[in-house]
């Protein structure tokens, strides 16, 4: 299982400790540096039944920065796609991925229910 997060998120902090709490191993990237690619977001999307928003950090400053509450609308699920896998900022986070199942935020009644 894959899981990208950012070292200044708490709800990623909040999710890595409940994952070692639960003694579910992971493997751990850093959503900035390196985030998932276009073909990791096209599995995420089909996981997130292909509402391209819920892979998108609404609340961030790139978000708002870009303007992407106007611009996301009318992008192409390549152009966002594509502008998401080069701006790890962008991703809702966590971002996990594993088989058969995707996840993006935390919500721990969902998580316990996934991976339980």
């Amino acid at each position: 299982m894959k899981i990208y997060t950012y070292k200044n998120c708490g709800t990623c902090k909040k999710a890595t400790r409940w994952l070692d709490a639960q003694g579910i191993s992971y493997e751990e990237y850093p959503i900035r540096e390196t985030p998932p690619t276009v073909a990791e977001l096209e599995q995420m999307l089909q996981y997130q039944s292909g509402e391209l928003r819920k892979l998108f950090n609404t609340a961030g400053g790139d978000y708002r920065e870009l303007n992407m509450k106007e611009k996301l609308p009318s992008m192409s699920q390549t152009q966002a796609l594509g502008l998401l896998a080069s701006r790890g900022n962008l991703v809702k986070r966590p971002f996990v991925l594993g088989e058969g199942f995707g996840l993006v935020g935390f919500k721990e009644a969902l998580w316990a229910e996934t991976l339980g």
